[in-house]
């Protein structure tokens, strides 16, 4: 029988703990911002999936560009 994970979890001192989806999504967008804050928006790059849908394709753009302010967005639709 595989494992699944059940729930999101966060590295807490080198270890991995299970947190709530909202501790997880606030460390992640907190990750996000420190580097944008570091580096600039143009550290920031996202890759979207041509399997998926085009209303999914466009909201992960617009993410990226307005949310992030990065134009680093591509995706592998040309294929």
């Amino acid at each position: 029988m595989a494992h699944r994970l059940t729930q999101p979890l966060v590295r807490e001192n080198g270890a991995l703990r299970p947190a709530t989806w909202d501790e997880a999504l606030d460390r992640a967008a907190g990750g996000f911002r420190a580097q944008v804050d570091r580096h600039g928006p143009s550290a920031f790059g996202m890759f979207s999936c041509s399997k998926t849908t085009n209303e999914l394709n466009y909201a992960a753009q617009k993410f990226a560009r307005v949310v992030i302010g990065s134009n680093n967005i591509d995706s592998c639709n040309r294929t």
